[in-house]
């Protein structure tokens, strides 16, 4: 694999994962601990269950998948729960988790982005392992910014702030 290659998708990758990461700790910090666990129908997600999901998520294809931790995810667990964790308390959780997972992708030497693995018995590449993560981060870091739009009740201003 070509080295400066690698090297540009290893970086981008550890880059996004912290922008999104600063993006849902500034969701958080702008609501209640209800806020965070409101759920308005049966069928959708809380923040707080997003946030669960995204660390199970990155520790099963990450710490587990790239890193070779043990696969210790309940992923049924992540969307089932109501509560339990403070903001507080869900903010450090996003934050070490995207420490360590930031660490371990940075750890990736370049001729290993081609080995194989197989996080929840998906048959991937490394890289292909690092590329999903971040697309799913993204994917469920609008859907935090969006239901945090909605009950902050104006732009978050996440990107870059325009004059009102």
């Amino acid at each position: 694999m070509n080295s400066e290659i690698a090297t540009l998708f290893l970086e981008h990758s550890t880059q996004k994962l912290s922008q999104m990461e600063k993006n849902i700790l500034d969701c958080i910090a702008k609501l209640s601990d209800g806020q965070i666990w409101q759920r308005h129908a049966a069928h959708e997600n809380t923040i707080g269950n997003l946030v669960l999901h995204l660390c199970g998520n990155m520790r099963q294809w990450i710490m587990h998948g790239v890193g070779g931790a043990p696969d210790i995810r309940t992923r049924d667990a992540e969307f089932s729960a109501e509560g339990g964790l403070s903001a507080e308390e869900l903010t450090q959780l996003l934050t070490d988790t995207f420490r360590e997972a930031r660490d371990v992708i940075a750890a990736v030497p370049h001729e290993r982005l081609v080995a194989r693995t197989s996080p929840q018995n998906r048959d991937v590449s490394i890289l292909d392992a690092i590329y999903m993560v971040v697309g799913h981060v993204q994917q469920h870091a609008g859907q935090i910014i969006l239901l945090t739009k909605q009950m902050f009740g104006q732009d978050l201003d996440l990107t870059i702030p325009r004059p009102r």
